[in-house]
């Protein structure tokens, strides 16, 4: 059967669609880290445990839910196009994907629906291809303590604006495999960190744009406020700004440049409209420009102002009668009137004033009257503060509705300033961090000299103020072994320098400077990683059969062009058992798979397959004695390790002094083989 993914972000109204496979489905929705996923209740219970992986909730539709004809006719009127042609060739499964999707959101928002963007197609394999496990291993987004902080995001982020986060995030999950669409990103990275003041000026006004595509969002939704109109008129004036200083830049930031312009007249019309600093909310008032509206300048001068109003009114009847002594009063009862003495009262009483003053009130000594004006007056003062209110209500609607009419541009002109943000942000990482711009081809490279880890060189500089130990790696397939054996004592750097490695292809492939002094990478397709692992008690699993099941699929799924990155493969079974799965599944990612690997093992049988395999290299972590103890030189080199210093590390770790020396006994019992005598 067909299979499609299609997603949305309600809160930007990113709407896209893509074929899947069984194959691809659990990496896809991996990189896509769904909070909810919706699916047939026929194939609920098969996709729960993948979505089990990641923690998102299942929700089972009926089938009649993912019908693709249904779905055009509620996609097409949404879009207000007569086919999705429109916005490309999509599938029967893609359209059913996205109709389910878009009714659910319906539903569930109780008929206000998201703005959602026209429909975007992902071509299958156009993104690196990354399983959850991988994902969780290299910490690319979440620490594997369970935060941000310790991941690669955290470590890489120069971002200064929310959308330029946001897509620095989806970045960093989908690694590109188009070559000419990375090497785009890494012009636009390359332009920036050569050209310091644009660079500069860039990141300075971008800090003060604000959230457009959360704005918008909430606009459409209808819970949105005056505040957001003002981060639309704010974003989209600092976007004109910008787009001022982009002239002679690299395609991808002139592409981001023009979708900065043309939004003039609704700034215009949003800076007039709105006072610099509104209220969050529409029914606090207060948000709508003096001498925008006439009508509510002046029924709040009445609601503000209304004995000054009155004064003024009085002073004209004062003048129209010639009666100095003339007031206007209030009571409870008349509300306001005019009130002069009885000598006074007869000529307003004839004509031609006894026309404009009508008579209300005789008592002794005085005679009241009103006039036309003054009734109006009296009930637009009474009713001026809702009259306001409901006056800048109107006024925020017409906004609104004059911002939705322009949503397409506007989201373009939020994606604009996000790629902006971060082409800015890659430069200045690069820069500050010394960063070097990787050659990416179609080559199967993979060389990296002076390759760091960028999130451990981060937390040196940060903790002890610690250099990194810059490390080399050369797995070419064409004139260098593609598979390094990796052999070395634990905490000598064995699993840090397999992570930075794939870090470094990672980080090259999303667009971006990576940490080494010179790399080159052959596009590579799929990432996988196995590198430590830990009990899953609710399924039931223990350590090993993690390891097993995370590395059955790798040798069943890794394609030619895959970087694999396996730790300690066959640990937590007798010895002999872990060698023999370690020793065939290194032979079968030589044979089979062809793939780019880095293997770390502590069996250093293994190192005679460097003989064997003409493919296989030994490389180790050096590390150097000194009075008894072991010194970590964490450098990688050539050659396999002549030792696994596993009692000086247990040492280290402080096991007993009598622990130790009883260790030492046994080791050179057995080294000697010589058995028999243990007791």
């Amino acid at each position: 059967d067909e299979m499609a993914v299609a997603w949305a972000d309600i809160s930007t109204g990113e709407l896209r669609v893509m074929p899947s496979s069984l194959l691809r489905v659990g990496p896809d929705l991996a990189r896509l880290s769904p909070r909810e996923v919706l699916v047939a209740d026929t194939h609920s219970s098969n996709l729960a445990v993948l979505v089990a992986e990641f923690g998102a909730a299942v929700t089972p539709l009926a089938r009649g839910s993912f019908d693709s004809a249904s779905a055009e006719k509620r996609l097409c009127p949404m879009f207000a196009v007569g086919t999705l042609e429109a916005y490309g060739m999509f599938t029967r499964a893609e359209i059913a994907a996205m109709g389910a999707l878009v009714e659910y959101l319906d539903l569930t928002q109780r008929g206000k629906m998201p703005l959602l963007q026209a429909p975007q197609r992902e071509v299958i394999g156009g993104t690196m291809q990354i399983d959850a496990a991988t994902r969780r291993n290299l910490e690319i987004s979440q620490a594997l303590s369970g935060g941000r902080e310790g991941s690669l995001l955290a470590a890489m982020d120069r971002t200064v604006t929310s959308g330029g986060a946001r897509l620095l995030e989806r970045r960093l999950s989908s690694p590109s495999v188009d070559l000419p669409l990375i090497q785009s990103r890494l012009a636009a990275v390359r332009h920036l960190t050569e050209d310091n003041t644009l660079r500069g000026a860039l990141r300075d006004t971008l800090r003060q744009v604000p959230d457009i595509d959360r704005a918008l969002s909430r606009l459409a939704l209808d819970r949105g406020g005056p505040r957001d109109l003002a981060a639309i008129r704010n974003g989209l004036a600092q976007a004109a700004r910008l787009a001022d200083r982009l002239a002679d830049v690299p395609p991808l930031l002139a592409e981001a440049g023009l979708s900065l312009r043309g939004h003039q007249a609704l700034v215009a019309l949003l800076d007039q409209a709105l006072v610099a600093e509104p209220p969050l909310l529409a029914r606090d008032g207060g948000f709508v420009a003096a001498t925008y509206d006439p009508d509510l300048d002046l029924t709040r001068q009445l609601r503000d102002e209304g004995r000054g109003v009155i004064a003024g009114m009085q002073a004209q009847f004062i003048e129209a009668t010639g009666i100095p002594s003339l007031k206007i009063k209030h009571n409870n009862v008349l509300g306001y009137f005019i009130e002069t003495t009885d000598t006074h009262a007869a000529g307003m009483l004839a004509p031609p004033l006894s026309e404009r003053f009508i008579h209300r009130q005789t008592t002794a000594n005085q005679v009241r009257f009103t006039t036309i004006v003054l009734g109006e007056l009296e009930t637009r003062i009474l009713n001026a503060g809702n009259r306001a209110l409901e006056i800048e209500k109107q006024h925020f609607e017409s906004l609104r509705q004059a911002v939705l009419q322009q949503a397409g541009q506007i989201g373009a002109a939020a994606r604009g300033l996000a790629e902006l943000d971060l082409a800015a942000a890659l430069a200045d990482l690069a820069v500050q961090d010394n960063w070097v711009e990787p050659l990416v081809d179609d080559s199967r490279a993979f060389v990296v000299s002076g390759g760091r880890h960028p999130v451990v060189e981060r937390a040196l500089k940060r903790h002890s103020g610690g250099v990194f130990v810059a490390n080399d790696c050369a797995l070419s397939q064409a004139d260098a072994p593609a598979i390094w054996l990796l052999t070395g004592p634990n905490m000598a750097g064995k699993s840090t320098f397999l992570r930075q490695n794939a870090l470094i292809a990672l980080l090259a492939q999303m667009g971006s400077y990576v940490p080494a002094t010179a790399a080159r990478i052959g596009v590579v397709s799929q990432l996988f990683s196995r590198v430590g692992a830990a009990d899953d008690l609710a399924r039931g699993r223990s350590t090993f059969m993690v390891e097993m099941v995370e590395t059955a699929a790798i040798l069943n799924q890794a394609d030619d062009r895959a970087l694999v990155i396996l730790d300690e493969i066959g640990r937590g079974t007798a010895t002999y058992d872990g060698l023999s799965i370690a020793w065939a599944t290194l032979e079968h990612l030589h044979d089979v798979n062809r793939c780019r690997a880095l293997f770390a093992t502590h069996y250093h049988e293994m190192t005679a397959l460097a003989g064997k395999l003409k493919g296989v290299d030994n490389a180790t972590v050096t590390v150097k004695e000194w009075e008894g103890d072991v010194i970590f030189l964490h450098e990688v080199r050539k050659g396999a390790a002549d030792r696994s210093y596993g009692v000086q590390v247990a040492r280290l770790a402080g096991l007993p002094q009598a622990v130790i020396d009883r260790a030492k006994v046994v080791l050179k019992s057995l080294e000697a083989n010589e058995r028999q005598k243990v007791v």
